[in-house]
C-alpha cells in the first residue's frame, strides 16, 4: 500500500515561512500522485490561493495530480480570485493532462427528488 498525506492550504499557510514551506513541498513531492478534491467548492483566499499555484507549480512535470472540481477553468478566476494565478494553474494543469468532463446529477444525488420543481414534461 502506498502511504497516504493529508494536506491542506492552511497546512501550507502553517508553514508560510520560506524553508518550512519548502520542506512542506519537498515532503509532498515524494508521493507519486496527490488528489486534490472539489477545488471550487470553497473559493480560495489570496494567500492559499498562492500557496496551492506553488504546490501545482512545484509538481509540475514531476509527479502527478488529481483534481476534482464542480467549475469549469473558465470560472477558476472567481475561485482563485485572480484570472491570471488561475490561468497559469490551469495551463500547468492541462499541459500533460486527461480532462473528464462530467455532466449530469451526481451519483450521490441519483434517484432523489430533494426538492427538484417538476418540469411540465413528466407523466403523474
Amino acid at each position: 500500500m502506498r502511504p497516504v498525506s493529508h494536506t491542506s492550504a492552511e497546512t501550507l499557510k502553517i508553514c508560510r515561512p520560506a524553508p518550512r514551506l519548502a520542506d512542506e513541498l519537498t515532503r509532498l513531492g515524494r508521493y507519486p500522485l496527490i488528489v486534490v478534491d472539489e477545488v471550487g467548492y470553497i473559493p480560495f483566499e489570496a494567500e492559499a490561493a498562492n500557496l496551492f499555484f506553488q504546490l501545482i507549480s512545484n509538481r509540475y512535470e514531476r509527479a502527478s495530480v488529481i483534481v476534482t472540481s464542480n467549475k469549469p477553468f473558465g470560472r477558476w478566476g472567481e475561485v482563485f480570485g485572480d484570472e491570471t494565478v488561475a490561468a497559469a494553474m490551469i495551463d500547468r494543469l492541462v499541459h500533460h493532462a486527461e480532462v473528464h468532463s462530467f455532466k449530469g446529477d451526481s451519483y450521490r444525488m441519483r434517484g432523489r427528488e430533494l426538492g427538484r420543481i417538476p418540469t411540465d414534461n413528466q407523466d403523474d
